[in-house]
């Protein structure tokens, strides 16, 4: 009986370390959505992507609340328009092109935090 209790034991730590590698593996860029959208998009966009931004004022259009232009957009749609700009889905040029700056996963990451400030 000790040899099996032994081999379960040693089989809960073998999958709670597994599972903590995994989590540990979890690159930092997918837990600081909100500083890259913060660092990146907030000036324009605002922090709630009201599209309020201190630089909406100056842009011409000025971005959009992200509750009205993001409505029925799909996630890659968002991703498409982080990495190309406004000028990859036909907006405004004014929205730069971010794909040089961030990684595809920052991108992936980006959109899902703005699809959920839409909310």
């Amino acid at each position: 009986m000790n040899v099996m209790r032994r081999r379960v034991k040693n089989s809960i730590v073998a999958v709670l370390a597994a599972g903590l590698a995994i989590g540990l593996s979890v690159p930092c860029w997918a837990q600081d959505s909100a500083k890259l959208f913060a660092d990146n998009c907030a000036g324009c966009h605002g922090p709630n992507g009201k599209g309020d931004g201190p630089a909406a004022a100056s842009l011409s259009p000025a971005p959009g609340d992200f509750a009205k232009t993001l409505a029925g957009k799909s996630d890659d749609w968002v991703a498409k328009i982080i990495k190309g700009g406004g000028a990859a889905v036909d907006m405004a040029p004014s929205m730069p092109p971010f794909g040089s700056m961030l990684n595809d996963d920052q991108i992936k990451a980006m959109a899902g935090y703005v699809k959920n400030l839409q909310k």
